[in-house]
């Protein structure tokens, strides 16, 4: 099996986000037989914009104008990073919470991998993806707390990937998350514990 493991924080192994996926991928590494690990960490991968050639792709769709560009730039990060997801039979993602919703890196991601044509076909019925289904583990830290009755921080972290990412054939999404990481030290330390014993409780895939 081959795993893919991303990470979106600009902080590094320094956060939490980072290392509660980790700690997932430490999970179904002793569950599975994971034959090779692609770790890409977006603080030094991301690209920092999207190129003209990709958006002309992207807005001359429908006439097959790609078909006429060389793919440099943009588009080959994008076909690379397609490719990836294509090639993992499990998909680890380890993000922050900015704003109520995905950091800027997570979403030039998005951008690359939600590509028309590639990753998902416009059908009369609607927008259909590409990729074969697989289960994406989703390791969110927020400073505060969200998705509870008791929780005033809005969270559209969460509906927007089960959204995005369905949009390219990925349904099986399985969310853990680390909350109140920028309160007082023991709100920190009992949110990390809780957040590890979830993964050591609930993390399983079904067989593929």
């Amino acid at each position: 099996m081959k795993l893919l493991h991303l990470t979106f924080s600009p902080r590094g192994e320094e956060s939490e986000s980072t290392r509660l996926s980790q700690a997932i991928v430490d999970r179904l590494c002793s569950q599975h037989s994971i034959s090779s690990i692609v770790r890409r960490d977006w603080r030094l991968h991301a690209s920092s914009a999207i190129d003209a050639d990709y958006a002309n792709a992207l807005a001359n769709a429908a006439r097959n104008y790609a078909d006429t560009l060389s793919y440099e730039g943009s588009l080959e990060q994008s076909e690379r990073l397609i490719c990836e997801l294509e090639e993992a039979d499990m998909v680890v993602i380890g993000t922050p919470m900015h704003n109520f919703t995905v950091p800027a890196s997570l979403k030039t991601w998005i951008d690359l991998v939600v590509r028309v044509n590639r990753s998902f076909n416009i059908t009369p019925a609607g927008k259909v993806g590409t990729l074969d289904s697989k289960p994406v583990y989703i390791a969110i830290a927020s400073g505060g707390f969200f998705g509870s009755e008791h929780s005033r921080q809005p969270d559209f972290l969460t509906p927007y990937l089960k959204a995005i990412l369905a949009t390219i054939g990925l349904h099986d999404l399985r969310f853990f998350s680390a909350q109140g990481m920028a309160l007082d030290g023991d709100t920190v330390k009992a949110g990390r514990l809780a957040a590890v014993n979830r993964v050591t409780e609930n993390v399983f895939m079904s067989a593929l």
